[in-house]
């Protein structure tokens, strides 16, 4: 066997990244800028946090890549890792001044100086707590690898649970309060977020008690695991779950989805309407891309068509910017044409790029989308659908004589819509489009050859596609009661293609998972909106990275990955023993 050896090359390489990922975040902003917002009250701030997270987790890294299972070369790599980082931000702090590093980039200030050696003066006094806690924050991080898997796990999870209740506290609390109002119990409601959260952030007992909890639901879940693979290994029949519990699951989550905009308040529920949109559109893309893997980049356009289709038929106000007279009709009446137009053009964007794949393909439906946003925007239709001015005097919609007004009352559209998506999609995933379809993902010649119908499967990929974009482009002009151009831009296709890679393509689960992380995230983190983008770069190339199947993949990629990466074990034995 292959003596162990002490990789000092890779400990080097992953402290001097470790180090430019430190100068790139306290350059860019993130440090700074967030100073005053604190995770931990009194204890740790966020920007604090990036120091000690970023350090951590390249001390995780330097023990994944040296250690062989060794303590004394996880123990020195991690430590060794986090001080070369930290030495980067010293000579940041100590060249400051002298190179006026200011005049070239504007966050390199004595602000950063201050924060990064805790206000202390002479500022290298404060060097020393921020190498001590960088030192730390590796060395823990190398120690955590160490652990037994399940309980890594745990504690990470620990770790990224008390970090994310701390910097959404606020929004938790005042969804706590909601919770025991609705429950007429205030009282409990002052007590316990009393002993969670302080004015800014987490308690301290708080955190504590957050990551125990964390810890112990993460060791528990790993446990059931454990047991159930247990059970399909010596072939034991698995228990069934009763029947009456199912149903009393099943009625529980229908009570929880019926009150959460009560739970939630205006500002959360209309977070989910937009999530809820994004899912809807993310349904009929994975359809088109998961599925049948037609790499479309135009779809925004079935979006912006199924949302002026509904603002012809249902403005009440199409003089003021349009030619035409209102015709009148409900939001119901005109849902279902809305959808039908977006089907229809559809099949006509299918029709000419039937023998297309690949690039080519993605190059035409991205022309296709841009075609679409250019008309919307020209004055050539400006007398028929507005222009640059829009259509405005949108009708909402009315159920029951009540009219769907704020964000709480059009949730339940709205999530009634994608659930209904989700339903069509698990249904066709399984029937014989859905095989249709997934068999010409992986070859075309192949399943032409078996006999299916390549113009008929394609087509129908892009209609049902199609369908469900319209579906959420009727409802979201509905909901703004008004509808731009500009709102029909490419990033609109290019977030919704980000969401489907990042939940796992082909995966009903992912589209939501996907939806959550790239369209509610932003909206939670508003303070964080002129750093959105690069939080958006980062996500992507990490999953790229750690997790190319997402965060949830559908069973056959994933058996594909864990095929290719069993392949590569058996073809590198050695390497895989040392």
């Amino acid at each position: 066997m292959k003596a162990q050896t002490f990789d000092v090359k890779s400990v080097f390489k992953l402290g001097g990244l470790g180090g430019f990922t430190l100068l790139y975040l306290s350059l860019v902003g993130l440090v700074s800028n967030f100073v005053t917002r604190d995770v931990i009250s009194k204890t740790m701030s966020l920007s604090f946090a990036f120091v000690i997270i970023t350090t951590f987790l390249f001390g995780y890294l330097t023990a994944r890549r040296t250690s062989r299972r060794n303590w004394f070369y996880a123990v020195g790599g991690g430590v060794m890792s986090g001080a070369i980082g930290i030495a980067c931000l010293i000579i940041l702090v100590l060249l400051t001044a002298p190179l006026n590093l200011q005049a070239v980039f504007v966050n390199a200030s004595p602000a950063l100086i201050k924060v990064l050696t805790f206000g202390k003066e002479p500022f290298t006094a404060g060097l020393l707590p921020l190498t001590g806690w960088a030192v730390v924050s590796s060395l823990t991080g190398a120690m955590v690898y160490m652990l037994p898997p399940n309980i890594r796990r745990a504690v990470i999870a620990g770790v990224v649970a008390v970090i994310a209740i701390g910097t959404l506290a606020q929004l938790l609390s005042d969804v706590v309060e909601n919770i025991f109002a609705l429950l007429g119990n205030k009282r409990a409601s002052g007590a316990l977020l009393k002993i969670f959260f302080a004015k800014k952030g987490l308690s301290v007992s708080g955190a504590a008690i957050i990551f125990v909890l964390t810890i112990l639901v993460s060791a528990f879940s790993a446990w059931r695991k454990q047991i159930v693979a247990a059970k399909e290994q010596s072939g034991a029949a698995q228990t069934q779950t009763p029947k009456e519990i199912k149903i009393a699951v099943w009625i529980v989550s229908l009570l929880v989805i019926l009150l959460l905009p009560n739970i939630f308040g205006s500002y959360l529920s209309e977070i989910v309407v937009t999530v809820a949109i994004y899912t809807l559109m993310g349904f009929g893309l994975n359809i088109v891309v998961g599925f049948a893997g037609l790499l479309d980049l135009g779809y925004v356009a079935f979006f912006a068509i199924g949302a002026y289709t509904m603002a012809l038929l249902t403005s009440n106000q199409m003089g003021q910017t349009t030619e035409l007279v209102n015709t009148g009709l409900s939001f119901w009446a005109a849902l279902p044409i809305s959808i039908g137009v977006a089907v229809l053009w559809g099949i006509i964007l299918g029709v000419p790029v039937l023998r297309m794949r690949g690039d080519y393909l993605a190059i035409v439906t991205l022309g296709f989308g841009e075609i679409i946003r250019v008309l919307a925007l020209s004055n050539f239709l400006q007398p028929k659908i507005g222009g640059a001015q829009g259509i405005l005097g949108i009708a909402k919609p009315v159920v029951f004589g009540y009219e769907l007004v704020s964000s709480q009352q059009l949730y339940y559209l709205v999530v009634a819509a994608a659930l209904l998506a989700a339903y069509v999609s698990w249904r066709m995933r399984d029937s014989r489009a859905g095989r249709s379809w997934m068999a010409m993902r992986e070859d075309e010649d192949v399943a032409e050859a078996m006999g299916i119908n390549l113009i008929k499967t394609k087509l129908l990929a892009f209609a049902t596609g199609a369908a469900f974009s319209g579906f959420a482009g009727a409802i979201f002009a509905a909901k703004l009661g008004s509808i731009y151009p500009a709102s029909f831009n490419l990033l609109v296709s290019i977030n919704v293609l980000s969401l489907i890679i990042v939940g796992g393509i082909g995966s009903l689960p992912g589209v939501v998972i996907g939806a959550v992380a790239l369209v509610g995230l932003p909206e939670l983190l508003r303070e964080f909106s002129e750093f959105r983008m690069l939080i958006f770069g980062a996500l992507l190339v990490g999953m790229m990275l750690f997790k190319p199947e997402g965060f949830w993949p559908a069973a056959a990629q994933k058996r594909e990955l864990h095929e290719f990466e069993s392949e590569e074990v058996e073809a590198h034995p050695a390497s895989e023993a040392a």
